[in-house]
Protein backbone atom coordinates (compact mmCIF):
# COMPACT_ATOMS: atom_id res chain seq x y z
CA UNK A 1 0.00 0.00 0.00
CA UNK A 2 1.62 3.30 -0.57
CA UNK A 3 2.01 6.17 2.40
CA UNK A 4 -0.60 8.64 2.32
CA UNK A 5 1.56 11.90 2.10
CA UNK A 6 2.00 14.05 5.43
CA UNK A 7 -0.27 16.84 5.01
CA UNK A 8 1.70 20.64 4.50
CA UNK A 9 1.03 22.28 7.18
CA UNK A 10 1.98 19.21 9.14
CA UNK A 11 5.40 19.02 7.29
CA UNK A 12 5.99 22.60 7.61
CA UNK A 13 4.66 22.38 11.14
CA UNK A 14 7.74 19.91 12.02
CA UNK A 15 10.18 22.02 10.17
CA UNK A 16 9.25 24.51 12.19
CA UNK A 17 9.64 22.96 15.42
CA UNK A 18 12.71 21.19 14.66
CA UNK A 19 14.42 24.89 14.56
CA UNK A 20 13.34 25.66 17.61
CA UNK A 21 14.16 22.69 19.20
CA UNK A 22 17.78 22.77 17.60
CA UNK A 23 18.39 26.36 18.67
CA UNK A 24 17.74 27.89 14.92
CA UNK A 25 14.73 29.64 16.29
CA UNK A 26 16.08 30.61 19.82
CA UNK A 27 14.10 31.40 22.77
CA UNK A 28 11.74 34.42 22.40
CA UNK A 29 13.26 34.93 18.99
CA UNK A 30 10.46 36.28 16.44
CA UNK A 31 9.54 33.98 13.34
CA UNK A 32 9.07 34.81 10.33
CA UNK A 33 5.67 36.67 9.24
CA UNK A 34 3.02 34.28 7.21
CA UNK A 35 3.86 35.86 4.11
CA UNK A 36 6.99 34.95 4.54
CA UNK A 37 6.67 31.55 5.62
CA UNK A 38 4.17 31.42 2.32
CA UNK A 39 6.54 33.05 0.49
CA UNK A 40 9.78 30.25 1.89
CA UNK A 41 7.74 27.51 1.81
CA UNK A 42 5.53 27.62 -1.42
CA UNK A 43 2.82 26.66 0.49
CA UNK A 44 -0.80 28.98 1.53
CA UNK A 45 -1.36 31.44 3.88
CA UNK A 46 -4.14 28.62 5.15
CA UNK A 47 -1.71 26.18 6.00
CA UNK A 48 0.63 28.37 7.32
CA UNK A 49 -2.04 29.54 9.96
CA UNK A 50 -2.10 25.85 10.64
CA UNK A 51 0.98 25.03 11.07
CA UNK A 52 1.69 28.02 13.51
CA UNK A 53 -1.58 27.08 15.46
CA UNK A 54 -0.16 23.87 16.01
CA UNK A 55 2.72 24.94 17.65
CA UNK A 56 1.10 27.59 19.57
CA UNK A 57 -1.07 24.67 21.09
CA UNK A 58 2.27 22.58 21.56
CA UNK A 59 3.22 25.61 23.36
CA UNK A 60 6.46 25.99 21.36
CA UNK A 61 5.51 29.69 20.26
CA UNK A 62 3.27 32.21 21.26
CA UNK A 63 0.85 34.84 19.80
CA UNK A 64 1.46 38.76 20.32
CA UNK A 65 -1.15 40.17 17.99
CA UNK A 66 -0.24 43.05 15.94
CA UNK A 67 3.70 42.01 16.33
CA UNK A 68 3.67 38.09 14.81
CA UNK A 69 4.63 34.98 17.04
CA UNK A 70 8.03 34.18 19.03
CA UNK A 71 9.75 31.13 20.68
CA UNK A 72 8.83 30.45 24.02
CA UNK A 73 11.63 28.50 24.68
CA UNK A 74 9.86 26.04 27.23
CA UNK A 75 11.99 22.89 27.92
CA UNK A 76 9.55 19.32 28.55
CA UNK A 77 10.39 19.38 32.12
CA UNK A 78 9.53 22.69 33.59
CA UNK A 79 6.30 23.51 35.12
CA UNK A 80 3.36 23.84 33.35
CA UNK A 81 2.09 26.74 31.64
CA UNK A 82 -1.40 27.39 32.72
CA UNK A 83 -3.65 28.79 29.50
CA UNK A 84 -6.90 28.57 28.30
CA UNK A 85 -7.09 27.87 25.20
CA UNK A 86 -4.87 24.73 24.87
CA UNK A 87 -5.90 21.29 26.38
CA UNK A 88 -4.87 19.43 29.37
CA UNK A 89 -3.85 16.86 26.39
CA UNK A 90 -2.25 19.32 24.21
CA UNK A 91 -0.18 20.71 27.30
CA UNK A 92 1.02 17.17 28.00
CA UNK A 93 2.26 16.07 24.66
CA UNK A 94 4.43 19.63 24.19
CA UNK A 95 5.98 18.69 27.73
CA UNK A 96 6.69 15.01 25.96
CA UNK A 97 4.44 13.60 28.61
CA UNK A 98 1.65 10.27 27.91
CA UNK A 99 -1.23 11.88 28.86
CA UNK A 100 -4.10 9.79 30.09
CA UNK A 101 -7.32 9.96 31.80
CA UNK A 102 -10.00 7.83 33.73
CA UNK A 103 -13.64 9.06 33.17
CA UNK A 104 -15.74 9.67 36.43
CA UNK A 105 -18.98 10.66 35.09
CA UNK A 106 -20.63 12.41 31.94
CA UNK A 107 -23.75 13.16 32.87
CA UNK A 108 -27.00 15.51 31.51
CA UNK A 109 -28.23 17.70 34.93
CA UNK A 110 -30.00 20.62 35.68
CA UNK A 111 -27.19 23.76 36.10
CA UNK A 112 -27.17 25.15 39.74
CA UNK A 113 -26.78 28.61 40.14
CA UNK A 114 -23.02 28.82 39.74
CA UNK A 115 -23.19 26.64 36.66
CA UNK A 116 -25.95 28.54 34.97
CA UNK A 117 -24.49 31.83 36.16
CA UNK A 118 -21.25 31.40 34.59
CA UNK A 119 -22.52 29.86 31.19
CA UNK A 120 -25.36 32.36 31.03
CA UNK A 121 -28.39 30.21 31.60
CA UNK A 122 -31.23 30.02 33.34
CA UNK A 123 -31.20 27.93 37.10
CA UNK A 124 -31.94 24.48 36.31
CA UNK A 125 -31.50 24.55 32.34
CA UNK A 126 -29.95 20.93 31.32
CA UNK A 127 -26.20 21.26 31.27
CA UNK A 128 -24.19 18.65 29.84
CA UNK A 129 -21.54 17.68 32.82
CA UNK A 130 -18.05 15.62 32.32
CA UNK A 131 -15.56 15.01 35.14
CA UNK A 132 -12.34 13.06 34.74
CA UNK A 133 -9.11 12.07 36.43
CA UNK A 134 -6.38 13.47 34.63
CA UNK A 135 -3.23 11.31 34.53
CA UNK A 136 0.54 11.82 33.15
CA UNK A 137 2.42 8.79 32.52
CA UNK A 138 -0.23 7.19 34.21
CA UNK A 139 0.41 8.56 37.36
CA UNK A 140 -2.95 10.89 38.74
CA UNK A 141 -2.29 14.82 38.48
CA UNK A 142 -5.76 16.50 38.46
CA UNK A 143 -9.30 16.13 38.68
CA UNK A 144 -11.58 18.51 36.22
CA UNK A 145 -15.40 18.87 35.59
CA UNK A 146 -16.35 20.81 32.54
CA UNK A 147 -20.01 21.96 31.98
CA UNK A 148 -21.66 23.07 28.92
CA UNK A 149 -25.02 23.78 27.19
CA UNK A 150 -26.34 20.59 26.49
CA UNK A 151 -28.10 21.98 23.55
CA UNK A 152 -25.52 22.87 21.91
CA UNK A 153 -23.67 19.99 22.26
CA UNK A 154 -26.39 16.92 21.63
CA UNK A 155 -24.90 12.98 21.99
CA UNK A 156 -21.79 14.42 24.18
CA UNK A 157 -22.83 11.83 26.61
CA UNK A 158 -22.46 8.87 24.28
CA UNK A 159 -18.76 10.01 23.15
CA UNK A 160 -15.98 7.76 24.51
CA UNK A 161 -14.49 9.82 27.06
CA UNK A 162 -13.13 6.74 29.08
CA UNK A 163 -10.82 6.03 25.47
CA UNK A 164 -11.35 7.11 21.74
CA UNK A 165 -11.95 11.12 22.81
CA UNK A 166 -9.31 12.58 24.82
CA UNK A 167 -9.58 16.18 24.69
CA UNK A 168 -12.48 17.71 25.29
CA UNK A 169 -11.55 20.75 22.98
CA UNK A 170 -10.80 18.84 20.19
CA UNK A 171 -14.33 17.62 20.21
CA UNK A 172 -15.76 20.39 20.71
CA UNK A 173 -14.00 22.30 18.01
CA UNK A 174 -14.37 19.61 15.35
CA UNK A 175 -17.10 17.53 16.30
CA UNK A 176 -19.72 20.83 17.68
CA UNK A 177 -18.00 24.11 16.08
CA UNK A 178 -17.32 25.56 19.27
CA UNK A 179 -14.11 27.33 18.96
CA UNK A 180 -12.89 29.10 22.23
CA UNK A 181 -11.36 31.96 21.46
CA UNK A 182 -11.15 34.12 24.52
CA UNK A 183 -11.91 33.74 28.56
CA UNK A 184 -11.30 34.33 31.79
CA UNK A 185 -9.36 32.49 34.67
CA UNK A 186 -9.72 32.16 38.73
CA UNK A 187 -6.76 30.60 41.00
CA UNK A 188 -7.73 30.26 44.68
CA UNK A 189 -6.47 27.18 47.14
CA UNK A 190 -7.92 25.04 49.57
CA UNK A 191 -7.51 21.70 51.59
CA UNK A 192 -8.24 18.86 49.59
CA UNK A 193 -11.63 16.54 50.43
CA UNK A 194 -11.62 13.15 51.00
CA UNK A 195 -12.00 11.88 47.39
CA UNK A 196 -9.82 14.39 46.00
CA UNK A 197 -7.17 13.14 48.47
CA UNK A 198 -7.84 9.72 47.34
CA UNK A 199 -7.78 9.83 43.68
CA UNK A 200 -4.48 12.19 43.99
CA UNK A 201 -3.03 9.74 46.30
CA UNK A 202 -2.16 13.04 48.71
CA UNK A 203 -2.22 12.36 52.83
CA UNK A 204 -4.64 14.62 54.46
CA UNK A 205 -4.60 17.11 55.23
CA UNK A 206 -3.21 18.43 51.61
CA UNK A 207 -3.47 21.83 50.05
CA UNK A 208 -4.14 21.92 46.57
CA UNK A 209 -4.53 24.18 43.55
CA UNK A 210 -7.60 25.27 42.44
CA UNK A 211 -8.58 26.76 38.73
CA UNK A 212 -11.54 27.57 37.55
CA UNK A 213 -12.24 28.79 33.54
CA UNK A 214 -14.83 30.05 31.39
CA UNK A 215 -14.19 29.84 27.51
CA UNK A 216 -15.96 32.21 25.04
CA UNK A 217 -16.25 31.53 21.58
CA UNK A 218 -15.96 34.05 19.30
CA UNK A 219 -18.75 36.12 19.80
CA UNK A 220 -18.33 36.52 23.19
CA UNK A 221 -20.73 33.85 24.68
CA UNK A 222 -19.78 30.49 27.25
CA UNK A 223 -19.02 27.89 25.64
CA UNK A 224 -17.93 25.62 29.03
CA UNK A 225 -17.02 25.93 32.70
CA UNK A 226 -14.14 24.23 33.98
CA UNK A 227 -13.22 23.37 37.73
CA UNK A 228 -10.25 21.40 37.62
CA UNK A 229 -8.28 20.29 41.43
CA UNK A 230 -4.30 19.78 40.84
CA UNK A 231 -2.00 17.67 42.59
CA UNK A 232 0.44 20.63 44.17
CA UNK A 233 3.50 18.95 43.53
CA UNK A 234 2.80 16.73 40.39
CA UNK A 235 1.33 19.16 38.31
CA UNK A 236 2.54 22.45 39.01
CA UNK A 237 1.71 25.42 36.99
CA UNK A 238 3.56 28.64 35.86
CA UNK A 239 2.13 32.06 34.53
CA UNK A 240 4.43 33.47 32.09
CA UNK A 241 3.95 37.50 31.65
CA UNK A 242 5.55 40.43 29.33
CA UNK A 243 5.75 40.41 25.76
CA UNK A 244 7.83 37.83 24.80
CA UNK A 245 10.40 40.07 23.02
CA UNK A 246 13.83 40.27 23.54
CA UNK A 247 15.28 42.75 25.76
CA UNK A 248 17.61 45.25 24.35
Amino acid sequence: MAEVPQPLYVRLRDELRAGILDGRLPPHSKLPSESELTAAHGVSRITVRQALKELVHEGRIRSHPGKGFYATGRAPDTAFELELLRSFTATAIAHGRRPGGRLLHVKLMPADARVAAALRLPEGHEVASLRRLRLLDGVPVSIAEDWIDATRVPGFTTLDWGGSVPSLYEALIHRYGLDPKSGETLLSARLADAEEARLLELDAPSAVLVVEQIAHDPTGRPINLTAAVHHPSRYPLRLEQGTGEPQR
